[in-house]
């Protein structure tokens, strides 16, 4: 077989097709919070399309329902419990420090 025609020949492995991360039935609104946790990084970022597989449409749908529960105080702005802890360690440090001077 040419290298020409070996190009264009589709590979026979099988793959496994992922389900939506949205099903029909869910309903996008920021009182969903379950959904809408799904889609938030750790320090509470909201997540690319490509990282949630999600059509532009409800990428648009999860992204204001984000903003709304934000504003609501449903949700945080940024999530700082990790940065939280660790100026909380280093004051701790300075202080056992200064004691022992």
């Amino acid at each position: 077989m040419d290298k020409s025609k070996r190009l264009f020949l589709k590979s026979k492995r099988s793959f496994r097709r992922r389900l939506p991360p949205i099903q029909s039935g869910d309903r996008i609104d920021y009182k969903n919070m379950g959904l809408i946790n799904r889609f938030i990084s750790e320090q509470g970022k909201i997540l690319s399309r490509r990282v949630n597989r999600l059509t532009l449409k409800q990428q648009r749908l999860i992204t204001t329902a984000i903003k709304q529960a934000r504003i609501l105080s449903s949700l945080p702005f940024l999530n700082n419990e990790k940065q939280f802890e660790k100026s909380e360690l280093t004051s701790r440090t300075t202080t056992i420090l200064k004691k022992k001077k």
